[in-house]
């Protein structure tokens, strides 16, 4: 990738997520994550000063799965992580990549105007990379 290639966070976001109540059992995010063939559950604001919470699959594995936990008595308030960091759609993908390696995070939602419109993770940081060198 050269100067001349900026590729920005909203060009290659993941617009498959599903917003839900932090009250939402696991259960019942899992069955709407795959209905809706999604990857990543956002976690609603319950007010205005609230903050977006949010839920990964890996998430899932490590804190209920793999403790044997009931995804249907766990909520996924009790898993998610909040608040979240998120980018602003116009975020050059190398300060993406730069902020998610300081914070030690793997997904960041893409905000605009208080709006989520989608998930950018390093897959499609890496993968959209990929794309500006080949072409």
């Amino acid at each position: 990738m050269n100067s001349h290639d900026i590729v920005r966070a909203g060009d290659i976001m993941n617009t498959k997520f599903i917003l839900v109540d932090g009250l939402a059992t696991v259960a019942e995010a899992l069955a709407r994550l795959k209905e809706e063939q999604a990857l990543f559950t956002i976690v609603r604001k319950r007010h205005e000063n609230d903050e977006f919470g949010i839920v990964l699959l890996s998430d899932i594995a490590k804190m209920v799965i793999s403790k044997d936990r009931s995804p249907e008595r766990i909520n996924v308030y009790e898993i998610m992580s909040k608040p979240v960091v998120s980018v602003r759609p116009s975020m050059d993908i190398r300060y993406t990549a730069r902020l998610f390696q300081h914070l030690g995070i793997q997904a960041a939602p893409v905000l605009h105007s208080g709006e989520i419109l989608g998930i950018v993770t390093y897959e499609e940081i890496a993968l959209s990379a990929a794309k500006v060198e080949s072409a």
